[in-house]
């Protein structure tokens, strides 16, 4: 029995596609472990905007950083040897980056120089880092993935501080990946994706982690939550592999549920207003849809748009 009433439903629409002559339908390393072994021309993550209202995307498989304008045409920022994921803006204007491949990179969104920033841990690789997010004193929270699951449950959540302190926070998620923290800063969320819930996980006053517990369980999709985007009104957006997209209420309860009109594949999300842009990575679409709140305002630089 649902105990809720039945979410709003929101129709996206098409924003932008990533051009032919852009794409390249190849195997490659990542493919072969990530998407058994299928040619992928593009797979579209870690939506975020600058200063100037640009959109930026990553492609992970080929490397690669675009900028997608307010009428949709596409610039390629750069390219470089990794697996770029997530995708966020510091407030000084460079690109903070979670690369599967090496690590926590940083990109100079002028010069196109992708520079890393933290390769390890401890003297030891990470397992494979996903997304990340600013708390609004400039803390990055990110979370390391990898091929975690519910057979491996031993995917990881790390505080990167502004004076330069990494801590790892929570060692023991089967598949972390989008993460954000709530209105008040409080609390972290994070989409674990083979559990298919996002975990709740409170910020005690000493700087740590206690009483991490379930926040909601979802059901369905293709792969379970992947991107989150926190709103205005306390509400969490979460993309849900194989369905849509989901926004629930601060409490939990879901009220409104967006459609794509293509693909199956709703990675990640970003705000810009009351407009919400979401990655489809399997067709190479970005789909927009209007929400009834607008995104929580994020760290990062001042708008210019």
């Amino acid at each position: 029995m649902n105990l809720f009433a039945p979410p709003v439903v929101i129709r996206a629409e098409i924003f932008s596609r990533m051009p032919d002559e852009l794409r390249r339908p190849k195997r490659t390393q990542w493919g072969d472990f990530n998407k058994a072994g299928q040619p992928v021309d593009c797979f579209l993550e870690g939506p975020s905007f600058d200063a100037d209202g640009d959109l930026v995307v990553t492609d992970i498989p080929h490397g690669r950083i675009f900028k997608v304008s307010p009428s949709g045409a596409w610039t390629q920022v750069t390219e470089y040897d990794g697996w770029p994921n997530g995708l966020k803006f510091h407030a000084d204007g460079r690109a903070f980056i979670t690369d599967y491949k090496r690590g926590i990179m940083t990109l100079d969104m002028a010069s196109g120089r992708v520079t890393p920033l933290i390769e390890t841990i401890r003297s030891e690789s990470f397992k494979g880092v996903n997304d990340l997010h600013f708390a609004a004193n400039g803390d990055l929270y990110f979370t390391d993935q990898g091929q975690t699951g519910l057979h491996d449950p031993t995917g990881r959540v790390y505080r990167y501080t502004a004076a330069g302190q990494l801590t790892c926070l929570v060692n023991t998620i089967p598949s972390p990946n989008g993460i954000v923290l709530d209105l008040h800063e409080r609390v972290v969320y994070v989409a674990v994706t083979r559990g298919n819930a996002v975990w709740r996980i409170p910020l005690m006053i000493d700087g740590g982690v206690s009483k991490v517990g379930l926040a909601i369980q979802l059901s369905g999709g293709r792969g379970g939550p992947d991107g989150m985007a926190p709103d205005a009104e306390g509400g969490l957006v979460v993309a849900h592999i194989g369905l849509g997209v989901r926004r629930f209420d601060r409490l939990g309860r879901p009220t409104h549920f967006i459609e794509p009109p293509v693909g199956q594949f709703v990675t990640n999300i970003a705000f810009k207003g009351k407009q919400l842009y979401m990655t489809e990575s399997e067709t190479g679409h970005i789909l927009v849809a209007d929400m009834p709140f607008a995104g929580k305002p994020m760290f990062g630089p001042v708008s210019r748009s």
